[in-house]
């Protein structure tokens, strides 16, 4: 190794540390920008949050199926329904009660996915209900409230019970109920732009389904018999579920029953405008 000095290669320059652009600072939170440099306590939600996902891979054998679904008849739908649905039920059309209204429907379906393993007593549970779990991202960590009862209610309803639990996740006003009984959980990945993600299931649920973002993509279509390239808004739908539970087979009919449901989207009569 030569030394410093004569001969001696020049000192590499540490390049000072560049502000972030205004194009980038969206997704900046300035309060984590605090923390550089600092050793924290966790809080009480990224404390159970770490605990219970390390476990969740313990005791669970998890992996991931992933479908792509045609949102083009959904997106071509809510365009044209969302001030029709925002005057008369009082929330935002959004993606989210259209995925958790084709989730519900699938449930129901596939009741083998709505269930729960008990490995001491090899009993498995199949839940009379579809309790369904909504990861909303607060301030302080992950949330997953929950819309009891899910088969219970109309797509308007979904909507406004989605919108009703993330503002009271967001406001610190959630109740213990709000926060137990999940039989299965959705959480919407593609808010920040990711396409797909490996989401991690929390026994004793049996699976959970990211939904990542929708974009628009060229893709062969295929219309009375003739291939050709359109451009469709298109979506990554990733299930993790727990293999001691659902089978491969059962996890991909599961997501074709979904697939199904919203590249036909007969939502028209769910929004129940008339």
């Amino acid at each position: 190794m030569a030394a410093a000095g004569v001969g001696a290669a020049p000192a590499a320059q540490v390049a000072p540390a560049q502000p972030v652009s205004a194009a980038s600072t969206k997704s900046v939170d300035p309060e984590k920008q605090k923390l550089i440099g600092t050793t924290q306590k966790v809080n009480r939600i990224r404390e159970i949050t770490a605990r219970k996902t390390v476990e969740a891979l313990q005791i669970s054998a998890q992996l991931t199926q992933l479908h792509e679904v045609d949102m083009t008849k959904v997106a071509e739908l809510r365009k044209a329904n969302k001030p029709a649905f925002q005057e008369k039920h009082g929330v935002n059309l959004t993606y989210l009660p259209f995925f958790a209204k084709a989730i519900v429907e699938a449930l129901v379906a596939h009741p083998n996915v709505n269930a729960s393993y008990n490995a001491e007593t090899k009993e498995m549970t199949y839940h009379a209900d579809v309790n369904l779990s909504i990861a909303v991202d607060t301030p302080a960590g992950l949330l997953t409230p929950v819309i009891h009862k899910a088969q219970e209610l109309s797509l308007p309803e979904l909507a406004k019970a989605i919108v009703d639990l993330a503002d009271r996740a967001r406001n610190n006003k959630l109740k213990p109920n709000d926060l137990s009984g999940g039989t299965f959980t959705i959480t919407n990945i593609g808010s920040e732009g990711a396409l797909s993600d490996t989401p991690i299931l929390v026994p004793p649920q049996a699976g959970i389904l990211g939904t990542g973002a929708i974009v628009k993509r060229p893709v062969v279509i295929t219309e009375d018999g003739i291939d050709s390239i359109a451009i469709r808004q298109m979506v990554y739908l990733p299930l993790s579920y727990d293999h001691q539970i659902v089978d491969g087979a059962d996890a991909g009919r599961f997501l074709t029953t979904i697939k199904d449901r919203l590249e036909t989207a007969n939502f028209e009569g769910d929004l129940e405008l008339s």
